[in-house]
């Protein structure tokens, strides 16, 4: 990367979701110079509300990140809308980004950097997300975050009671099956070429889930009752049908899959961060620092799993910690320069 004028910052974020303004409130009322860095493209963006957060239930993503934003903005923080396409991490420990082509200003009062478009910072907290990667049925991806959804946790109390369909194919679909059969009497699951044992079938089938093998072709929406029919032409209406490799359909008030997560994990890789060999995420420490020194990263990015409450939880845990560890290159610094002349020991 070329030199930049950029000043140094004690904190750069990537990723201005519930982990990353988090970490920023946490670091800016810290009295630490923070950047946050964010592109403008959550993994809950579609959804209309969030559950699971005390006194946040119900609330719109979009109202939660703007709330933060303006926590941050008020202890000082500094938010740039722009995405990160370029990192290292210099001889002297401290890491340079390099800003991507489609940046664009966040309001009047975005910071402009002219021509420059490296910036510097002493640590560095990525909270960049994932990809929710759906399966190629056709009729999915239109649905999502509407019709279908992939965490029980955050949307089945509000599909209870319902005619649920689960679509399997990933390992955790069995499991995803029995749950939401905790919402609702009327739980389907579409096998779909998921590797499901004898034993896991008595199991479900014991629960109360019903199992319909075949392969899913396509998910539409048309007349029909729920259930499984051989025509799809069932009394009822505007139900989302799941049509099926062999002509039968499955007929649902709300469908739920097991999308792959994709990490936003570029800026850790390039900077040399160690993946866990069993998950092939990137690894970090319960404080969510990486095995390179002034390097963090929480929330979806590493934990797939992560709801916004935990997400934000692991902000603040990586953010404290980052304070900490500024805080001891600042007690050093002062010790090799020979004092501040601020203060003195009784």
């Amino acid at each position: 990367m070329d030199t930049t004028t950029d000043p140094m910052r004690d904190a750069i974020i990537v990723g201005g979701g519930a982990a990353g303004l988090t970490a920023g409130v946490v670091l800016a009322r810290a009295q630490f110079t923070t950047l946050v860095v964010d592109g403008g493209e959550p993994r809950n963006g579609p959804a209309e509300h969030m559950h699971g957060y005390l006194t946040r239930d119900g609330m719109a993503p979009k109202e939660f990140v703007a709330t933060g934003q303006d926590e941050f903005a008020r202890y000082g923080g500094t938010l740039m809308r722009a995405s990160v396409s370029g990192a290292r991490r210099g001889p002297d420990g401290t890491f340079e980004l390099r800003l991507g082509d489609d940046r664009v200003p966040d309001g009047a009062d975005a910071p402009s950097l002219g021509d420059d478009r490296v910036l510097r910072a002493r640590s560095v907290l990525v909270a960049t997300g994932l990809t929710d990667e759906l399966p190629g049925i056709p009729g999915l991806a239109e649905r999502w975050a509407t019709e279908v959804h992939h965490c029980p946790h955050c949307h089945g109390y509000e599909v209870r009671g319902r005619a649920v369909a689960v679509i399997g194919g990933a390992a955790v679909s069995v499991h995803l099956a029995a749950l939401m059969r905790r919402y609702s009497s009327l739980v389907t699951f579409c096998v779909n070429g998921a590797e499901v044992g004898a034993d896991e079938r008595r199991r479900l089938t014991a629960y109360g889930v019903r199992l319909v093998d075949g392969r899913v072709t396509r998910i539409a929406t048309r007349e029909g009752a729920p259930g499984v029919s051989g025509t799809g032409d069932g009394e009822g209406g505007g139900e989302t049908v799941i049509e099926l490799d062999d002509g039968r359909t499955v007929a649902c008030e709300a469908v739920f899959v097991a999308p792959r997560p994709v990490p936003h994990d570029a800026i850790l890789t390039a900077l040399g961060a160690g993946k866990d060999p069993a998950s092939g995420l990137v690894a970090v420490d319960p404080h969510g620092a990486t095995d390179i020194p002034g390097l963090w990263a929480a929330g979806n990015v590493v934990n797939p799993r992560a709801q916004v409450v935990s997400a934000a939880g692991a902000g603040s845990v990586a953010a404290v910690n980052m304070a900490a560890w500024l805080l001891d290159r600042e007690l050093s610094a002062a010790v090799q320069a020979g004092g501040l002349g601020a203060g003195s020991v009784i």
